[in-house]
């Protein structure tokens, strides 16, 4: 069989048509959709982890006064305004006392009264007295009288009931005497309620602080309980440090902390944790906690915004990875393993995540493992991959 002799375009046609051929397929196999997804992995091992705690927070005030009347009223006079310092004792505001005055005066009449009927009886008695004395030594008299049979018993007689007479008189003078006693009492008792309510008409500061918040004004009726004035002390200044439940473990008491305020971005203060309270907030699946200044900042106001960051106790020999690896697969967090050339999808249990991007992996991994760090690709079982970059060094901040 004769070869038909091929012309020269033909030749060119044919190779070119080969070239491009070529150039597909390797784009194809190298950078398109069938290219091995290219992955940078990393071999863990056991180390030393300083886990922390990150949450946002806001400022407050530790002691805080909430200043109204205890009883509903009309307020008369408003004597401070908002960001004014006040002094312990200081009078803020008043409350109209409405007929307190006129209440007051009408116990100290009264109590007037009962001061001269206490000295009318004081002597009733004094004269009931000296009546029952003198009946007494009538009586003594007299029976020395009928021993020598100078009177008729009937005359002893007379004398002894003069006697009883007086007796039960000087009694009957003492019930008097003690009943208005009691009532001096009782007068007394029922002023002094009315000065301590004339007294909480008038609002004082309980100590030093700065008015925060003026709720009402002269004129306004204001019911029990309701605030006129807030105060708060500004040396008590704390923050409320709102943490995720599910990374608060190892939250306690005495951690330091570093705060970075709203306001100053750029500056770091340190703290430490005062309190961490029992009840979380079932809501927003936070615990709660109140972090204290080691030293208060010179401008600082209540309701900023704050970060903060906990230093949890170092934990040793932990195998600690790249929150980079940290993966979801299935509903199942986890990472990608290396094992024999394949990729493995391993469901770990996380604890403690330190600020340098580590997170410590507590079941599921083994020193040694290695794992995928960054994928170019989204991973599956048994995907085709390339290893591009192998982390061998602790992966710093």
């Amino acid at each position: 069989m004769k070869i038909p002799k091929l012309s020269k375009q033909q030749v060119v046609m044919v190779a070119a048509t080969g070239l491009v051929l070529i150039t597909i397929g390797f784009v194809a196999f190298r950078m398109g959709p069938l290219a091995p997804t290219k992955v940078t992995v990393i071999q863990i091992k056991k180390e030393s982890l300083t886990p922390s705690v990150f949450g946002i927070g806001s400022v407050e005030a530790r002691q805080s006064w909430l200043m109204g009347p205890t009883v509903a009223g009309r307020v008369l006079r408003v004597h401070v305004d908002v960001g004014q310092a006040v002094k312990a004792g200081q009078l803020l505001a008043e409350m109209d006392p409405v007929d307190l005055d006129q209440r007051l005066n009408a116990q100290e009449a009264a109590l007037s009264k009962a001061s001269s009927v206490e000295m009318a009886g004081k002597a009733q008695v004094a004269d009931t007295k000296a009546r029952r004395e003198l009946a007494n030594a009538n009586l003594k008299r007299y029976e020395e009288l009928a021993k020598q049979n100078f009177i008729s018993p009937a005359a002893l007689e007379g004398r002894d009931q003069e006697l009883q007479s007086a007796d039960a008189a000087y009694q009957a003078a003492q019930a008097n005497l003690q009943a208005a006693k009691q009532e001096t009492l009782r007068l007394q008792a029922e002023r002094t309620a009315v000065a301590l309510q004339k007294q909480n008409t008038k609002l004082v500061a309980p100590a030093d602080a700065v008015v925060i918040s003026r709720d009402a004004e002269s004129g306004s009726t204001v019911v029990a309980g309701q605030p006129v004035l807030r105060l708060a002390n500004p040396s008590s200044l704390w923050i409320k440090l709102r943490v995720d439940q599910g990374r608060s473990s190892g939250l306690e008491v005495g951690l330091p902390a570093q705060i970075v305020l709203r306001s100053s971005p750029q500056h770091s203060l340190l703290g430490k944790v005062e309190r961490v309270e029992l009840q979380a907030d079932a809501v927003t699946e936070e615990r709660i906690a109140q972090v204290a200044f080691e030293q208060m900042p010179p401008s600082l106001s209540i309701g900023e915004m704050a970060e903060v960051t906990l230093n949890l106790k170092e934990a040793t020999d932990a195998l600690a990875i790249p929150q980079a690896s940290v993966q979801t697969y299935q509903g199942r967090s986890g990472v990608w393993r290396v094992i024999d050339g394949r990729l493995e999808f391993v469901q770990v249990q996380w604890g403690a995540a330190s600020l340098d991007g580590r997170v410590q992996a507590i079941q599921g991994l083994a020193s040694g493992d290695t794992v995928v760090v960054y994928s170019e690709k989204a991973l599956s079982e048994g995907a085709n991959f390339r290893v591009v970059d192998a982390l061998v060094k602790k992966i710093k901040p």
